[in-house]
């Protein structure tokens, strides 16, 4: 029998879904003709761009699968210097920091098309796969980063289940970063700006001799934060190092051996949340000790109905009442407990490429990281102890691919095994009201570890029928296994477990097919079709606060499934108007079912406390539609324009009836999905002017995002409820023998405000929401060197 569902009765919003189509559709139509009618260059063409999004080299325009592709130096022209920053340029895709529960900096939220992940916790696997030099990173802590020393970044839409395999749901990221090089030089960048930043990058290539190369780099961002607390403290601020060393061997023409290490620390004060709201008939029955402190509370105060025990919190401005009134602004926090955010993330990683014969290569990744991260968060933000929590992680991974690659005139393949285990400790500490009994070795063994490991065999084969036509199928086979070991309790009762302190194991495994067809009608177009699947992991839920819970109740609630995705994509891409336009478009549809969704509520019915920490569970499936567009055009030898749009249509259409869990009443049928905005879209425009031996450039970028919800309960609170258009000026001074380029801009220079990320608890006993904004407008001035 299949579980009941909550199915919306809404009709069926089919518009972003005809307007894709009838995009898609008039994009072809024009783009032939233009094609047709497309002449010889008359000011210089656009360069090839080679991508490796299907694990061989090959032309962009050649690859049936939406992909953005920016090279370190696009990334610095636009001054894009952080992963939160790559969602100003790339259609559908959504980097936020700020992760609910981590109050780390670099805790991030990535999503691509309307699926990602919010949970940042150890026992929960991210929904867009990040990977750098072609190795996955497992924690969405540490996502959000500096990019530093970078070659190209690769962003890939839609799901990636064949060649990338789990936890590439939504897509990929791929970064890679700067090779070697043959001669002695290198680069650095120095760059000052608003609230006291420093920025500083220096890069040495190193050839000890023709076949034995190195690279060295050392980086630091320092900038001061943007929200102010009470105390004088400013959350939000950067103090970040980064090392990297790589070494390259090339003892013949047919092997090469790369040793990677890198290293990143942070100490910064926390992230820069604010408060948001807090629900006043919530939050004191879990400080009662405080309440004979809010003037008024011991009044007569009459309690809403329903809650007896529950007084109303009267709204007066008073640091003593938990009420809407502790609102300080968008910059400014009224908590009192002592934050942190600290990160340790290092790397070793060992690339072995052979060239077996002309038309076959074996490559060998393998790959070990460790990170700890430490973050102390003031959930409430107010003065008041409702809800603090501190988290403390020491994680590692360790990772070993190969791959073997056929490539003939007609016939492309690539067949490979993949192994990835995951080992993490997380002790965490949840304050509903800091008790005074309970020793502090004690309060650290409140922990949850982890112990995971995953196996894959993979191959994809593309099949050239002629110069027009090309067919590709693959698919692959995953297995892994989670376990957790969780060792929580609470503080009024420590020696009664939440649930009984053991190992739980289970194991899952998925087959993800992927296939499309390629259809090239000139040598300007090509039309593609693709269907491909994708599925992120389940496990085990790592938080509890409930009294402990029965049998029934651990059964229903404690492990979650993986859930799936099958998309079916249809684009075009086209080189036009004789290589100086480039246009790129895609429609796609995706059924996204088991989706995991985070909720909090209660296990029991009322009059049972609704629990704070959050659950993550299968909750139904959701609809995803949409299309995209990238252009590039050389207007001019001058003027170069760049824009791209994305449109969604994201929407939860059923939800299960979770056995023994009482679902939020926001959590319904109909809403939208997290991340998942309807509209957005980027417009840069560049224009090289001469002066003697200078090159004069100004650019300007605006990118438009539409609104949005941070939560699958869509909480108003704490959602981006307006349109906020972002814009970044420049001015580049460059000579022509290009050694030096001084950059002096302004990022976001109308001075918007707007929400970033938000956390929700309103409908929990403690009752808050919490809420990160932009940073304000910032100038900047940054000059490179290369020697």
């Amino acid at each position: 029998m299949h579980p009941a569902r909550q199915v919306s009765h809404r009709r069926p919003r089919n518009d972003l879904r005809r307007a894709a189509l009838r995009t898609g559709a008039l994009a072809a139509a024009i783009s032939m003709q233009l094609a047709a009618e497309a002449q010889a260059p008359a000011s210089g063409s656009l360069e090839e761009i080679t991508v490796t999004a299907r694990r061989v080299v090959e032309n962009l325009q050649d690859t049936p699968l939406a992909v953005s592709v920016f090279s370190g130096d696009d990334l610095t022209e636009r001054q894009i210097f952080e992963t939160t920053e790559l969602d100003q340029l790339v259609p559908n895709l959504q980097f936020a920091d700020n992760a609910p529960l981590a109050g780390n900096n670099s805790s991030s939220q990535v999503f691509i098309r309307g699926i990602g992940q919010t949970d940042p916790t150890s026992t929960v696997d991210p929904g867009v796969g990040l990977y750098i030099d072609n190795v996955y990173i497992g924690t969405a802590v540490g996502g959000t980063m500096t990019l530093r020393d970078i070659q190209s970044i690769q962003v890939l839409r839609g799901p990636q289940g064949t060649l990338f395999g789990r936890n590439t749901i939504g897509g990929a990221i791929l970064v890679t970063t700067v090779e070697p090089g043959d001669e002695f030089g290198g680069t650095f960048r120095g760059g000052f700006g608003s609230d006291s930043l420093v920025d500083a990058f220096a890069a040495f290539d190193t050839p000890f001799s023709d076949t034995v190369k190195a690279r060295f780099s050392v980086g630091t961002r320092q900038q001061d934060g943007y929200v102010t607390r009470s105390d004088g403290t400013d959350l939000g601020d950067t103090d970040t190092w980064t090392a990297t060393a790589k070494l390259a061997v090339d003892p013949s023409d047919t092997f090469r051996a790369t040793v990677a290490l890198d290293y990143t620390e942070s100490d910064e004060n926390g992230s820069p949340l604010v408060f948001a709201a807090i629900t006043e008939t919530a939050a004191f029955p879990r400080v009662a000790s405080l309440e004979a402190g809010c003037p008024g509370l011991s009044d007569g105060a009459v309690p809403p109905p329903g809650l007896p025990d529950q007084p109303s919190v009267p709204m007066i401005q008073d640091d003593r009442c938990a009420n809407d009134l502790q609102a300080r602004g968008p910059y400014a926090n009224n908590g009192s407990l002592a934050l942190g955010s600290t990160l340790e993330n290092s790397g070793l990683g060992f690339r072995l490429a052979w060239d077996l014969s002309d038309t076959l290569a074996l490559e060998s990744i393998t790959s070990y990281r460790n990170l700890d991260w430490f973050g102390v968060r003031d959930a409430d933000n107010t003065p008041l102890p409702i809800l603090h929590t501190t988290y403390d992680v020491d994680s590692s991974q360790w990772s070993e691919e190969l791959q073997l690659t056929l490539q003939r005139d007609a016939l492309t393949g690539v067949f490979g095994v993949y192994y990835f285990e995951q080992e993490s400790d997380d002790t965490v500490v949840v304050e509903l009201n800091p008790p005074d009994n309970v020793p502090g070795p004690q309060r650290d063994s409140d922990s949850n570890a982890v112990d995971n490991d995953s196996w894959a065999v993979f191959t994809q084969w593309t099949y050239d029928f002629n110069d027009r036509w090309s067919l590709t199928g693959g698919g692959r086979y995953t297995e892994e296994t989670k376990r957790a070991f969780p060792n929580q309790f609470n503080f009024a009762s420590p020696t009664i477990p939440q649930v009984p302190a053991q190992w739980y194991e289970d194991t899952f495994s998925d087959f993800t097919p992927s296939a499309s067809i390629a259809f090239r009608w000139s040598p300007q177009g090509m039309l593609y079709f693709s269907y491909a699947q994708g599925f992120k992991g389940g496990g085990w839920n790592s938080h509890f606060n409930d009294p402990p819970l029965t049998a029934a109740e651990q059964a229903a609630l404690h492990e979650f499934r993986p859930e799936e995705a099958e998309s079916v994509e249809f684009g075009t891409k086209l080189d036009l108007a004789g290589d100086r336009l480039r246009l790129n478009a895609a429609i796609f549809s995706s059924d996204y079912t088991d989706m995991q969704v985070t909720y909090r509520g209660p296990a029991r019915p009322p009059p049972a406390m609704s629990g704070v920490a959050p659950f993550l569970t299968n909750a139904g499936k959701a609809s995803i539609d949409g299309a995209e567009l990238e252009l590039t055009w050389l207007a001019t030898r001058a003027l170069r324009i760049e824009g791209s749009v994305g449109v969604l249509d994201a929407t939860i259409d059923e939800l299960d009836n979770i056995p023994l869990a009482i679902l939020p009443p926001g959590l319904v049928a109909g809403n939208a999905l997290p991340f998942a905005p309807d509209t957005q879209a980027h417009l840069g425009l560049a224009y090289d002017a001469r002066a003697g031996n200078l090159t004069i450039t100004p650019r300007i970028d605006a990118s438009y995002t539409d609104t949005q919800y941070f939560d699958a309960t869509n909480t108003r609170e704490i959602a981006q409820l307006e349109t906020v258009t972002v814009v970044n000026a420049s001015v580049a001074l460059a000579p022509s023998s290009e050694t030096w380029r001084l950059i002096i801009g302004v990022n976001n220079a109308t001075d918007e405000t707007y929400p970033i990320a938000g956390n929700s608890s309103l409908t929990t006993g403690s009752g808050y929401a919490e809420i990160a904004y932009s940073r304000p407008r910032e100038y900047f001035a940054t000059i490179n060197f290369d020697f």
